[in-house]
């Protein structure tokens, strides 16, 4: 759709001045836009439209800047109805429906906005809820730390109390396997080791001998026999 203009305006008689966007071609849902329009020319003032909307015309008064003039124009609260094509033209006061050239075109993107929790002024509702789920996640995220710690703590105890139970009982096992003394029980000999302990008792037997012819007693004699018998102590 081409652009509908006032009856007797004159396009094209001056350079045309550029447009450019100071908040970006792409903007969110809901942020504030800053349009420039600036030209060396010494306009006096500039007027924005909107292709394929001609009810949307905007002038602006224009400041010297930089060698130039240039106007500010500011679209708040931006929506998807504002996304399009913008130029610019300079004009005077003396003649309002003279303009210059138009500037390129400058493409406006809208995008869906999306909630930035840092942006979220404090006591705002959605300040609240993004608090709150902070507080739940921390929560959440707590307290299987501590069930863990607590799991590791008892694991250790449990391995000290092992180890110390497997020492204990490695000592008891080694004190058994000490050899200890045996008395030898048999043998007279290897009990009695001490010279002191071994007592010796003389015994006499009284045998009867058998005489010899010319012996007037008829009964036989008594000879002595000494046997050593060996006592031991105990």
């Amino acid at each position: 759709m081409s652009l509908v203009l006032p009856t007797l305006l004159y396009l094209g008689t001056f350079d045309k001045p550029s447009l450019s966007s100071m908040s970006g071609r792409v903007v969110a849902s809901g942020d504030n836009v800053k349009l420039q329009c600036f030209s060396s020319f010494k306009f006096d003032a500039f007027i924005l439209t909107k292709e394929d909307a001609p009810q949307f015309t905007q002038t602006q008064r224009s400041t010297a800047q930089d060698n130039g003039q240039q106007a500010t124009f500011h679209m708040d609260h931006v929506t998807s109805t504002h996304a399009g094509t913008y130029k610019c033209y300079g004009t005077f006061s003396k003649d309002p429906y003279v303009w210059s050239h138009p500037s390129d075109p400058l493409q406006l993107v809208v995008t869906e906005a999306t909630v930035d929790p840092t942006s979220v002024e404090p006591g705002h509702p959605h300040a609240t809820d993004h608090n709150q789920t902070q507080n739940h996640l921390g929560i959440l995220i707590g307290f299987p730390v501590a069930i863990v710690l607590l799991l590791l703590l008892f694991l250790l105890l449990f391995f000290i109390l092992r180890h110390r139970h497997r020492k204990a009982k490695n000592n008891a096992t080694e004190t058994k396997r000490q050899p200890q003394e045996v008395e030898p029980m048999n043998g007279l000999a290897s009990e009695a080791r001490d010279p002191q302990d071994v007592t010796y008792f003389q015994v006499t037997f009284n045998a009867p001998t058998h005489g010899t012819a010319s012996a007037p007693s008829l009964l036989p004699k008594l000879t002595q026999a000494s046997e050593y018998a060996t006592l031991v102590l105990r």
